[in-house]
């Protein structure tokens, strides 16, 4: 570590804003400056008085925190790699397949930037692959083949300590490395989102281990990208191009029938392509074919993501969990209209599926598999859509059968509150999510305003 014994410490800097007073220790390291905040006066003397202390003592400062080398007994003592791994199987025991994947990455691209050197002895892909699929993942660490066992403890040899988040120079560096990609491109505003949200939760767990004193991120306006969880009306599809397209992967030649009712249940009922895989026959309550309402009910109550066998506790490609955003046990009951009625009869009738089975089948009764979903979609559209309409965003994604769904349902003047049940999201959600995308009811809402009256029509005063 870089050590300087030409040290100045400045006077408290206050800064009065409208939502808060901020006091800021200054102080200079061998030239180098830098600032630490504090909310209150006194915690901003008293850490300025043993800044102070240390000088008068003739102690020697380091140039990458900025701090007294006494101060090395706390995060100079951890070392980055040691702690993440510690963080990552406290992550594990309590998240999703999908949310280990998340954190992973996120530790990797973290632990990458956080290396004294480059790794001249490996390619740089087969550290990033030794850190993402074998240091960060709890299940796989200890039988890490002898080549990524080498790599890992090259890793661990040559990455910084804690203290270096108590750079506020190295901690900006950390950020820009987590948010570009390795062309130099940046990442997509959500993803640099959710992987800040990863670095603070983790920066928590350091400061409740008193690894580090407080969370060095960021914070207030401008600290992380803006995002828009409202959907893009260019991918939502019109009844006849939905038509069209579930119409091709029907006469699909191989499993184009069961594709068929698997993308009719997205559409017509909403369903996420996760809980559509997990139903079961019995989920299904479908009227006799005698009766005139051929109105029908599916039950949700299971989600199986794919997320890969290596991050799941069971080995499995698919994880199993709860519905999104509600109870592990919850449920909810979504109208199966006679339509979609019509194709699923025809569907359990064709495949000969008996009450226990599972509904939407891969190769050999498992699981069907979401490369198969997304390549009979993908297919469709090339063969269905126009070159403009394949390369815009209209229904580019599976889940964009539901997203058309969901806002049908809206347009059709069915209640927010009851489509939100259906759905399996918060009223704020939906309304978040699709208002943009609600039309032709402006014509009656122009009506209603105007039944209001307005000024002109107002009675003369006496």
């Amino acid at each position: 570590m870089d050590i300087a014994y030409d040290v100045r410490v400045w006077k408290i800097l206050t800064y009065k804003g409208k939502r808060k007073t901020t006091h800021t220790v200054r102080w200079a390291v061998g030239g180098k400056a830098y600032r630490q905040p504090h909310a209150t006066y006194a915690l901003a003397d008293a850490f300025r008085s043993e800044l102070v202390s240390a000088t008068r003592r003739g102690e020697a400062f380091s140039v990458t925190t900025g701090r007294p080398i006494s101060h090395r007994s706390g995060a100079s003592a951890v070392n980055w790699y040691d702690f993440a791994i510690q963080f990552c199987d406290v992550q594990w025991r309590r998240t999703s397949g999908n949310n280990r994947k998340t954190v992973a990455k996120v530790l990797m691209a973290t632990t990458i930037a956080l290396l004294r050197t480059s790794p001249n002895g490996f390619k740089p892909v087969d550290v990033r692959t030794a850190l993402r699929e074998w240091a960060f993942n709890t299940r796989r660490r200890q039988d890490a083949p002898s080549h990524v066992a080498t790599i890992l403890k090259w890793v661990e040899r040559n990455t910084l300590s804690m203290a270096a988040w108590e750079d506020p120079a190295k901690v900006e560096e950390i950020l820009h490395a987590v948010g570009t990609k390795l062309d130099g491109t940046a990442v997509a505003a959500s993803s640099v989102k959710r992987s800040r949200r990863v670095l603070n939760v983790a920066m928590e767990h350091a400061v409740k281990h008193s690894v580090l004193r407080s969370n060095p991120l960021p914070k207030g306006r401008g600290a992380a990208p803006k995002t828009s969880s409202a959907v893009d009306k260019r991918s939502l599809l019109n009844r006849l191009q939905a038509w069209r397209l579930l119409g091709w992967v029907r006469q699909r030649p191989r499993g184009g029938r069961k594709l068929h009712a698997f993308f009719a249940t997205m559409y017509y009922a909403g369903a996420r392509p996760e809980e559509a895989v997990a139903m079961s026959v019995l989920d299904v309550h479908l009227p006799r074919e005698s009766d005139e309402d051929q109105w029908g009910e599916l039950l949700l109550h299971t989600a199986r993501p794919e997320v890969g066998k290596q991050w799941t506790d069971t080995g499995e490609v698919h994880d199993e969990r709860g519905l999104k955003g509600r109870a592990s046990d919850d449920t909810r009951v979504v109208p199966c209209r006679p339509a979609l009625t019509k194709i699923l009869r025809e569907h359990i009738g064709a495949e000969e599926l008996k009450p226990g089975d599972r509904l939407f089948q891969g190769e050999g009764g498992g699981m069907l598999a979401g490369s198969v979903i997304r390549r009979a979609w993908r297919t469709a559209r090339l063969k269905v859509l126009s070159d403009e309409e394949f390369t815009s965003p209209l229904g580019k994604r599976v889940y964009d059968l539901r997203h058309t769904c969901l806002t049908n349902w809206l347009n059709d003047g069915v209640p927010p509150a009851q489509v939100a049940e259906w759905a399996g999201n918060s009223v704020p959600v939906l309304l978040a999510t699709y208002a943009r995308c609600i039309s032709g009811q402006l014509s009656d809402l122009k009506k209603r305003i105007e039944a209001g009256g307005d000024l002109s029509e107002a009675p003369a005063a006496d």
